[in-house]
């Protein structure tokens, strides 16, 4: 079975956020379905700026925000090509770049 783009899972971006992340920003649950975990997963990787590194404290802390479980996010982040580590540090390596011009 093919493995959902995440564009084409972009397209229900909004029902997927709606029902997975809660008021103050946190997750209810972390998606088991990959199309919609690939959503919440491209809006984890927002936090990651593009060609900096993390170790992975600095990676635990940022994904704690969203669900106690950073060490599935983490995985699934590394997994689905997000986040990518080598000795221990992690660096964005996938996900949409939110253009400044496109929040204003």
């Amino acid at each position: 079975m093919d493995r959902p783009a995440l564009d084409d899972a972009l397209t229900d971006r909004q029902a997927v956020l709606r029902a997975f992340v809660l008021p103050d920003g946190r997750l209810s649950a972390i998606p088991t379905r990959i199309r919609k975990r690939l959503v919440v997963l491209n809006e984890m990787a927002q936090a990651f700026e593009i060609g900096q590194t993390y170790d992975e404290a600095q990676v635990n802390n940022s994904l704690r925000a969203w669900h106690d479980d950073v060490a599935a996010l983490r995985r699934y982040l590394v997994e689905e090509g997000f986040l990518e580590r080598r000795d221990g540090r992690y660096w964005r390596a996938g996900g949409t770049i939110e253009h400044p011009a496109a929040t204003s």
